[in-house]
């Protein structure tokens, strides 16, 4: 559940023992983590540490890096050099040696002995150099920033300076306690993201992909603009389950986006379709992305409650999406998709509503059993295989079942990484006290004011996104920001999904817009272009956090008429922001009328005790979308009219 796209040539093609080593790797890490997370081991008796099962998989995820990833540009692709199984044997040490040994170190952990700091050393060593070779550079001088500071707080001036503690400490502390590499996020990562992937692979090695697509054809392929909308009815569905945006682009994207292009869409505009639709699977539910797990973690309350929160503001994401592309269809004279040439709805259904169970087992097993969210998606993963045996077209062969394993498991390589780099970083703000220093500043240099804090937030945010995935921006910023709007008053379920919005949309806003450049190099067009109409597609991602802050009926919180008023201004205003920025109703929209219509929308979106700007906002709005009817009708019938 990434965000980044890694091409296949990243990793290494490889053959006879070391395919085997890396088949046996792969396929270990999906079924010990579907074993975890379905509570096997305790039916049977077995009392084990999650600590001892981290340690397993920390050891074969870092070991399958060595295994498949080049060392560099002129490492082999086609077999495994003497350096990189050196390389998976430390692996295999540093990880066994926590899963074998934890039930007596948990005793003796905060001992410094000689076993616990060099293979803490070796770890966090192992961990650079998978950095380095798999993550780039940006995540790469972050990770050695934390560590090196780890070491040096204690001689950092003003603000940096921290807690200090000796080397030997600090890496046997990363190594091995709760707070750090074992800590919060590897424990998503191992138990609740994989259980997600899993059930994102097994959907497509039975036919699950074509599915989503063919359904939204069907569905929405006949109207006004038919391609676009397939794009986001699709990623939106796709997105549901996988949770990425780089993936969604280039899964879906390579049938949308030519089928948008040909129906007339302009080349950016349908790649910007594309990538602001898959980077809103991340803050769709019922899934939602990795990120979303951690919130649920960091602030101890159930998924579906988070799930819950984000539901509102994620249709509204949607919806101005959907306002824009209708319109641009209207505006360009794009009509829908032949109907001869759509599948019907009732035909898809029929084969493949097997498909849309595991989404009905999810939502039942996290809202009615309040199952945890990795045994949810496991028991979804169980209903769709049990359905798949007795379906023709879909029942998976021997070979369809290992490409699965084997591919989940490749999947969870970056996020270990990932995780593994977060918890670095969790246990170094813990270890040093930088995090609780940081968060008093912003207090400080927010001077009591929420906004001005809520804006220093965002931009950090996004320059941060920028250069990390959504899942590291919104650990370092949970850790030093989210603190800090909370003594502010701030709701912590809004404050943290105000980090994990802005942690996101660094998908889609240049100069670094990962997921529209991507969709751009599918579409053929230029990336800023491309990028900078995805953030007028994306606009309410911008807007709506700030919002549901203020307004956290937004969130569903409060009573019914509160929510519904929220809701139902917030939904106009999206409307007529949609058609400002477009330009077009029934007619292109002159500028001075589109400037008056955002003016509308703000009035709408602002919350408190701003009932007057909300009325004021409607009705303006109201007449405007009344003026333009009126005149759209008088020049259908010959009227002449007034510019």
């Amino acid at each position: 559940m990434s965000e980044k796209a890694t091409p296949p040539q990243r990793y290494r093609s490889l053959h006879g023992t070391a395919r085997t080593v890396e088949t046996s790797f792969l396929s270990a890490i999906t079924i010990c983590g579907a074993l975890w997370a379905t509570d096997i081991p305790t039916y049977f008796g077995f009392a084990i540490f999650r600590q001892q099962y981290l340690g397993l998989f920390w050891a074969l995820s870092l070991a399958s890096i060595f295994l498949l990833v080049p060392a560099n540009a002129s490492s082999p692709r086609d077999r495994v050099p003497w350096y990189d199984w050196i390389g998976v044997g430390l692996s295999l040490v540093v990880g066994f040696y926590i899963m074998v040994l934890y039930p007596r170190l948990l005793y003796v952990l905060a001992v410094s002995t000689p076993d616990k700091y060099l293979l803490g050393a070796c770890s966090l060593l192992l961990l650079i150099e998978a950095t380095r070779r798999f993550m780039g550079k940006a995540l790469l001088v972050i990770l050695l920033f934390f560590i090196v500071y780890g070491a040096t707080a204690e001689y950092m001036p003003g603000l940096l300076g921290g807690s200090g503690v000796s080397l030997k400490r600090l890496v046997t502390y990363l190594y091995l306690d709760t707070n750090a590499l074992l800590g919060l996020p590897l424990i998503v990562a191992s138990g609740i993201v994989l259980p997600f992937v899993l059930l994102g692979q097994s959907l497509f090695a039975t036919g699950g992909g074509s599915f989503f697509t063919d359904l939204a054809m069907a569905l929405m392929g006949k109207y006004r603009g038919g391609p676009a909308k397939v794009a986001v009815f699709g990623s939106t569905l796709f997105g549901t389950i996988s949770g990425t945006a780089v993936s969604n682009v280039v899964t879906t994207g390579i049938i949308t986006i030519p089928l948008m292009k040909k129906n007339k869409y302009r080349p950016e505009v349908a790649g910007a379709v594309e990538a602001v639709a898959s980077t809103g699977g991340q803050i769709m539910p019922p899934v939602m992305g990795s990120a979303a797990f951690l919130i649920a973690e960091f602030l101890e309350m159930p998924y579906s409650q988070v799930v819950l929160a984000a539901l509102v503001p994620a249709l509204l994401y949607y919806f101005v999406l959907f306002v824009q592309i209708d319109l641009e269809a209207a505006k360009h004279n794009i009509t829908g998709l032949p109907i001869e040439s759509l599948p019907k709805t009732s035909t898809v259904l029929v084969k493949g509503w097997q498909f849309l169970l595991p989404l009905a087992v999810l939502i039942y097993g996290l809202f009615y059993l309040n199952f945890p969210p990795g045994k949810a998606g496991m028991v979804a993963v169980g209903s769709l295989i049990f359905v798949a045996l007795f379906s023709k077209t879909a029942r998976p062969s021997g070979p369809d079942v290992g490409k699965v394993l084997t591919g989940t498991g490749r999947a969870l390589l970056e996020i270990s990484v990932i995780t593994g780099i977060a918890g670095v970083i969790i246990g170094v703000l813990n270890l040093s006290g930088l995090g609780f220093s940081v968060s008093l500043s912003l207090v400080h240099l927010g001077g009591n004011s929420l906004f001005l804090l809520l804006v220093l937030a965002a931009l950090l945010s996004i320059l941060l996104g920028m250069g990390m995935p959504t899942v590291s921006v919104y650990i370092l910023l949970a850790m030093l920001v989210a603190p800090a709007l909370e003594k502010l008053g701030l709701m912590p379920i809004a404050a943290h999904l105000f980090l994990l919005y802005f942690g996101i949309l660094s998908m889609i806003t240049p100069p670094v817009a990962i997921a529209s450049f991507a969709a751009a190099a599918v579409a053929g067009t230029d990336p800023m272009r491309t990028g900078w109409e995805s953030v007028k597609l994306g606009i309410m991602a911008y807007i709506v956090p700030f919002i549901f802050v203020y307004s956290p009926a937004l969130l569903l919180k409060g009573s019914i008429l509160d929510i519904l008023w929220t809701v139902g201004r917030a939904s106009f205003g999206a409307l007529l922001l949609g058609i400002a920025l477009r330009g077009f109703l029934y007619r292109t929209i002159p500028m001075p009328m589109r400037g008056l219509m955002i003016v509308c929308a703000g009035g709408l979106f602002l919350g408190g005790v701003w009932y007057w700007f909300n009325i004021g906002g409607a009705a303006l709005g109201l007449a405007m979308i009344g003026i333009e009817r009126l005149r759209f009708r008088k020049a259908e019938t010959g009227i002449r009219i007034n510019p």
